[in-house]
């Protein structure tokens, strides 16, 4: 079927042909001609990225008259940056016809969108909040609205806007024609079609809830101490990836995004801390392909409209198995492939069986890449980059004798094989002492990675292993990956001799096998961490059998903190006891996932719900209008990626 068959107008035809749209997609050809009709209240269920705006953005610029001044139609969508899309999209489609189009959301000037809509407006796209504002202020009259659009209706409700949506629809006409579409269908959309349509034509594309079936499903299951580690062997394994990584709370975003920056990755975090001026400029910088990953919250990422998104990664798994849904379909849009990579830890298989029944999708069990896997991957991106190189004839002309002279020892051979080395030895450095990262899915193998369950034995010392002492910690910029590379590099071990790491305010501890013990006391004794000189002691005795307590941390006059635990002697004072609670237990929503048992409803912590009116984080005072401290942004000093920024531009 072509766009000629749905029955448009010829201006209309006359924009898709200069926008180059050849063939309708399904949800537009089963869309279209019913939305064509007088009375036509409509239900469409689709993934994002399956056309659903021109499914109904063509049929109602189709249908309004042209030079209308006062609003005839009504899009009502999530957030900012999809009002945004939407109004442009209707803008391109209306291009000859004379259809205003105003877009009215949140976080900017309310007077200016007053102005707009007074100079005449066709067709209104707006945010919940917003609309509700311009209707309290009598800003803006609904009583010819003819087309009530509710695009991505079940992330809407997600986000709170359920009042709002039911108090806009009872200020339209009875008679208005109701269009909506959704991803999934929950039992809160399914009320507002029975509330507010009569008899509306429902079309599916696929399965309710089913995942786009470009998408390739593909989870790894690791320890919670490797989620981070895999996430960058993820990266590496994958260095021209366009993607979003979702974390389920702000504070593990910003975590996460940070950490990538100093290491030399180019991501940033996109959360409700942000002003919306830092959002825009987070945005515009992802969408010029300026940033290679954006790392979000389920919250703050919905409504997001962009496409060639190779890959979205779930850094851990969202509470609500609708949310799945809208991470994963952020790829694979316009008929493009993608995939959605997931880490679990070792108890979570029975949440992504939940997923695959729920989705009528199946899910591969992956292997997080070893390190000859991502050097290969990078050192043929490296020669694929050179072969392909515009080589500047006349500006490099005049160097060419002396470089000849220096290269005149060596045969064609040998010189490729130093000049593939000096990378390739980069590479290799880094990753040779890293361990496997794959973990066995079954239960027990992980138990210590429950949540609470850490928080008890933070003093337990495991089967083999000595207890070290260290004398930095958070303040100084520690965290565990860093820690880990120090021991690493100073005493050439491998992560896997390394057990658990715990980073205190101003110390640290960890445990490594005992045959080791000497070797990390000389050679790490003294290194250097970030300008800061480090100093290691033993906590406890090595230990050989069933485990015990460790001791606690030393003092830095060479006596212990926590004195029971060291045979005997005086309790001490309260301030020589060790890291205070709050040092040691976890916020609930930074705990990680839930037990095995199941989904909750509720999305994320309860900073990380929506603001009701899409004006972004609040202060005491009123909205954040702009800016934010520079020492929240991430630093990008730190070099902990050897194969620099691997995408976009310099």
């Amino acid at each position: 079927m072509t766009f000629e068959e749905l029955g448009l107008k010829s201006e209309v035809l006359k924009s898709l042909k200069d926008m180059g749209f050849e063939a309708p997609t399904p949800i537009q050809e089963k869309a279209i001609p019913h939305l064509l009709g007088a009375h036509s209240d409509f239900v469409g269920l689709a993934q994002t990225g399956t056309g659903k705006t021109a499914a109904f953005g063509l049929p109602l610029l189709n249908n309004v008259e042209n030079h209308a001044k006062i609003p005839q139609g009504l899009v009502i969508c999530p957030t900012r940056e999809l009002c945004l899309q939407i109004a442009k999209d209707l803008e391109n489609y209306a291009k000859y016809l004379k259809v205003s189009v105003v877009a009215v959301y949140g976080g900017t000037d309310i007077r200016k969108q007053m102005t707009d809509i007074k100079r005449g407006a066709s067709i209104i796209v707006a945010t919940p909040g917003r609309l509700m504002d311009l209707i309290k202020r009598k800003a803006l009259v609904l009583s010819e609205i003819e087309y009530v659009v509710l695009d991505e209706a079940d992330e809407m409700l997600n986000m709170g806007f359920k009042e709002d949506i039911d108090a806009i629809l009872e200020t339209t006409p009875e008679d208005k024609n109701v269009w909506l579409f959704s991803a999934t269908m929950p039992a809160e959309v399914a009320r507002i079609a029975k509330t507010y349509m009569t008899d509306p034509l429902e079309v599916s594309i696929g399965h309710k809830n089913q995942s786009n079936e470009n998408i390739d499903h593909i989870y790894y299951v690791v320890k919670e101490k490797d989620r981070y580690a895999a996430v960058k062997r993820l990266i590496d394994f994958n260095p021209d990836i366009y993607g979003l990584i979702f974390c389920r709370t702000r504070q593990e975003t910003g975590s996460v995004a940070e950490k990538l920056a100093k290491e030399g990755y180019s991501a940033e975090p996109l959360h409700g801390d942000l002003s919306q001026a830092q959002r825009d400029r987070v945005m515009d910088r992802f969408r010029n392909k300026d940033i290679q990953i954006l790392v979000a919250t389920d919250v703050a990422a919905r409504g997001l409209d962009i496409d060639n998104i190779t890959h979205v990664i779930n850094y851990n798994l969202p509470d609500d198995i609708e949310n799945y849904t809208h991470r994963s379909g952020r790829t694979a849009r316009a008929g493009r492939k993608g995939e959605s990579l997931v880490l679990i830890n070792t108890r979570e298989n029975g949440k992504i069986k939940a997923i695959e029944r729920q989705m009528r999708t199946t899910f591969t069990l992956g292997s997080v890449p070893n390190a000859e896997e991502i050097c290969e991957i990078q050192l043929m991106k490296l020669i694929n980059k050179v072969t392909k190189a515009d080589v500047r004839e006349k500006e490099i002309e005049k160097f060419m004798p002396t470089i000849m002279a220096e290269f005149e020892s060596l045969s064609k051979e040998e010189v490729i094989k130093h000049f593939v080395s000096t990378e390739f030895n980069r590479f290799i450095e880094y990753y040779e002492r890293a361990g496997d990262l794959n973990a066995s899915a079954s239960r027990g193998d992980d138990r210590d990675d429950r949540p609470g369950r850490r928080d008890r034995r933070d003093n337990e010392q495991e089967s083999g292993k000595t207890r070290f002492f260290v004398s930095i910690g958070k303040r100084d910029g520690l965290n565990p990956g860093g820690l880990l590379r120090l021991i690493c590099d100073a005493s050439n071990l491998n992560s896997s001799n390394i057990g658990r790491i715990d980073i205190m305010t101003s110390y640290s501890f960890f445990d490594a096998d005992n045959e080791y013990a000497d070797n990390i006391l000389k050679t790490v004794n003294g290194a250097e961490y970030e300008g800061h000189q480090v100093s290691i002691e033993i906590t406890k005795a090595k230990s050989s059998g069933g485990g015990g307590r460790s001791g606690g941390a030393p003092r830095r006059d060479g006596r212990s903190f926590g004195g029971k635990f060291q045979g005997g002697g005086d309790r001490g004072r309260r301030d020589d006891r060790g890291p205070r609670r709050d040092d040691r237990s976890p916020r609930r929503d930074d705990r990680g996932s839930r037990p095995e048992g199941g989904f909750r409803r509720d999305s994320g912590s309860r900073d990380d719900r929506p603001r009701r009116d899409d004006r972004g984080p609040r202060t005491e005072g009123g909205f954040k209008r702009e800016g934010g401290s520079k020492d929240d942004r991430p630093r990008r000093t730190s070099t902990g990626n050897p194969f620099g920024n691997p995408f976009g531009k310099k």
